[in-house]
């Protein structure tokens, strides 16, 4: 297995929306069901969204690839918070999980937090994402809080917030 991360670059903007799209069906059918999912993508996934972060100062989206194919992604961005980073986006191909593209995908986004002197890097996970929560965990992540936030259209997201040091 031949593993590359790279930086996403324009020509990777549908590429990446059809990935978070199996993903998140993979994911989220049992949690959070279709309605919510297709109006989470359309807000997060619209190919201008995309391009407008990609062209963003302080929003870096890195996607990995094995033997060159498109295989997961992340994104991170600075909060308001002194010395904080948030792991915005990390989804990996459900037929590539665990076999350390997640992990990679994490590494990066740690890097990015150094580069831009952050102690701590945060991410958001829906409270019934089980297995997402315990890979973070792996990962040195603690839940910090939980939270839910009114994200329009009669839908929430009820999350935990993790945290774990750079």
């Amino acid at each position: 297995m031949a593993l590359t991360i790279e930086a996403v670059t324009g020509d990777d903007v549908e590429a990446i929306g059809a990935l978070a799209r199996v993903v998140w069906q993979a994911a989220y059918a049992e949690i959070i069901g279709p309605a919510q999912i297709d109006y989470m993508l359309a807000q997060r996934y619209a190919p201008q969204r995309l391009r407008d972060e990609l062209a963003t100062p302080g929003i870096h989206w890195d996607r990995a690839c094995v033997d060159g194919r498109l295989a997961g992604f992340a994104s991170t961005l600075r909060t308001a918070v002194p010395g904080e980073l948030k792991l915005d986006k990390l989804y990996v191909d459900p037929a590539r999980q665990r076999r350390g593209i997640g992990g990679a995908l994490i590494e990066r986004a740690l890097r990015h937090a150094r580069d831009a002197a952050c102690e701590t890097l945060i991410l958001a996970v829906n409270k019934r994402n089980a297995p997402a929560i315990a890979a973070y965990r792996k990962h040195g992540f603690v839940v910090r809080e939980a939270v839910c936030v009114d994200i329009g259209n009669g839908f929430v997201m009820d999350d935990f917030i993790m945290a774990r040091s750079v």
